[in-house]
């Protein structure tokens, strides 16, 4: 059976959102985004760069909240 669990690595940690309930496996870590240029590839998940720009202003009202201090705990939900 496979199972796939989200998380987050940073400064050469893996951060798991939820536990595994296995004892013990081999794994497969995918890396989502490129950490070089923190690009997302709007196009393949059909997104057009207009349809981009419009949502980020529309929701330019939350970035001062986005940015708050322990916000940042949210980014990895």
């Amino acid at each position: 059976m496979l199972k796939t669990v989200k998380g987050h690595f940073k400064d050469g940690h893996i951060e798991l959102y939820e536990k595994p309930r296995v004892k013990e496996s081999d794994i497969i870590i995918t890396f989502l985004n490129s950490e070089e240029t923190g690009e997302v590839a709007l196009q393949a998940r059909g997104i057009t760069k207009e349809d981009a720009q419009d949502l980020k202003n529309r929701l330019r009202s939350f970035e001062e909240d986005w940015n708050a201090e322990g916000m940042g705990l949210y980014d990895r939900i």
